[in-house]
């Protein structure tokens, strides 16, 4: 016996569709899926939604939000984008940054530098737009500036002794570590945020009963590190973990083409 209605997994692919047409511009660059343009470009959109989402986060978006901050009605934005999950598409692939220098003959070069720069700007990519952490990617939606940066960033390591896979293993690896990264600093200043008790007043509520656990001798390897050890700087942390990364994938590279 067949239905009338729409499986999850019907729904799903025509979601995905929509938004493949949307992201790759085959409904037709800045007009509405149908009837007479009404002043309004599918670009004023996902700008206008991107600038929400990273002022009130993913939770506050919504097609309705989009229209009262350009001053339409939502019926009007529903005739350039069918849907949340469609615009979201649309804001990922807008916020990827492919500008820049085509890194040249890598091998030549510091390809692990230029690593180090593609590494810093999904940093910003991600500590930017924090609502991007929210987004689950584990399925990405594929539009053409989030091709065109995944290509750039494949320039800083061709003509090196990898294969694809081992290629696109170590750019998700660092992209990977970068996420993790950026999802708890993002998180961190959320949770000073949403509970109003400052970083300060945090630590210093839990410092007596971590400092008199240790005086116990309960966690011996805690109380030999220096003061400063939890101190450091995310941005410093997250760079030293990078080069750290890279220094092993570097060794690999020296050994295949000292062979």
């Amino acid at each position: 016996m067949t239905s009338d209605h729409p499986t999850d997994h019907e729904t799903g692919l025509t979601r995905l569709r929509r938004s493949l047409d949307l992201l790759w511009g085959h409904t037709g660059k800045d007009r509405p899926a149908r009837g007479p343009k009404r002043g309004l470009t599918l670009q004023q959109i996902v700008v206008t939604a991107v600038a929400l989402a990273d002022r009130e986060g993913l939770a506050a978006l919504s097609m309705r939000r989009v229209a009262a901050e350009l001053g339409v009605g939502t019926m009007s934005l529903y005739r350039y984008v069918p849907g949340k999950d469609e615009l979201v598409a649309l804001m990922v692939d807008h916020v990827q940054d492919p500008a820049g220098d085509e890194p040249d003959s890598p091998v030549h070069q510091d390809w692990t530098g230029l690593l180090e720069t593609v590494a810093e700007r999904t940093w910003e990519l991600y500590t930017g737009h924090a609502w991007l952490i929210q987004v689950n990617t584990a399925r990405p939606v594929i539009g053409p500036r989030s091709m065109a940066w995944l290509d750039r960033a494949l320039g800083a390591l061709e003509g090196l002794p990898l294969s694809g896979q081992e290629k696109m293993a170590v750019l998700t690896g660092l992209e990977h570590l970068v996420l993790g990264a950026a999802r708890t600093h993002v998180l961190h200043h959320q949770a000073a945020q949403h509970s109003g008790v400052s970083d300060k007043e945090f630590w210093s509520t839990q410092e007596p009963y971590m400092v008199r656990g240790m005086e116990e001798g309960a966690f011996p390897r805690l109380a030999g590190l220096p003061e400063d050890s939890f101190a450091g700087d995310a941005v410093e942390a997250l760079r030293f973990a990078v080069r750290a990364l890279l220094d092993g994938f570097r060794r690999l590279v020296e050994e295949r083409t000292a062979d």
